[in-house]
């Protein structure tokens, strides 16, 4: 399977979700595509393009790891392990911040990110939702950096947090390495056009698992 992406790929990942053509955040994503499918440790340079994208990158990581993801078919599942532990290490350290620098650090980042509105929005939510709320980051148009730092602040079990993290993350990362084994070179496009609808159909499967679980639990 060759390392190179197809020059029909690389017309989807000249334009980004709520960027423009040719634009500013397309040439970023597409020096990220290039410096991984060049790279000579590619499997290293996805995981911390996950840890960077996770901590305060603000280009949707799917717009490199789906090009990159069809050019590896062969080695996608091992892909998708990857960037979900780098999220997951990028989250741990997110969460600390909350947890330790919120006034400092954690307040720097939410107003780096242009997040403040997402931050109270999420507040509420987490206060009433907690582990639902973390799950549902998926979903809802808010950062997820949003999401660890308040579960930090909030000082949130850690344990959790991770659980929900993970279910939350592994939903996004191997549903992508699913959609690609589906339909293949068009999966960038399904991903720019239907992402919340597949997310929202993912997050109601995991809800109800949970009820599931819950009732068997109690019963």
């Amino acid at each position: 399977m060759p390392d190179h992406v197809p020059a029909s790929e690389d017309a989807d990942t000249r334009s980004v979700p709520g960027g423009r053509e040719g634009g500013r955040p397309a040439s970023r994503a597409e020096r990220w595509r290039r410096r991984l499918t060049e790279s000579r440790w590619p499997m290293v340079a996805m995981f911390w393009a996950s840890f960077a994208e996770t901590i305060i990158v603000p280009i949707p990581i799917e717009v490199v790891l789906i090009p990159f993801m069809i050019a590896r078919r062969h080695q996608i599942w091992w892909i998708a392990t990857v960037v979900t532990v780098g999220c997951l290490l990028a989250s741990m350290v997110g969460y600390g911040i909350g947890y330790f620098f919120f006034a400092s650090a954690g307040q720097w980042l939410i107003d780096a990110l242009g997040a403040a509105q997402d931050f109270q929005r999420f507040q509420e939510m987490f206060a009433d939702h907690g582990f639902l709320a973390i799950l549902a980051i998926g979903v809802v148009p808010i950062p997820f950096q949003v999401a660890m730092l308040a579960a930090g602040a909030a000082k949130y079990p850690i344990v959790l947090f991770v659980i929900a993290a993970t279910i939350a993350r592994g939903i996004r990362y191997f549903g992508l390495a699913l959609l690609v084994l589906l339909v293949g070179d068009r999966a960038l496009a399904l991903w720019r056009h239907h992402s919340r609808t597949a997310a929202l159909i993912a997050l109601m499967a995991v809800v109800l698992l949970v009820i599931g679980v819950n009732l068997v639990a109690g019963g």
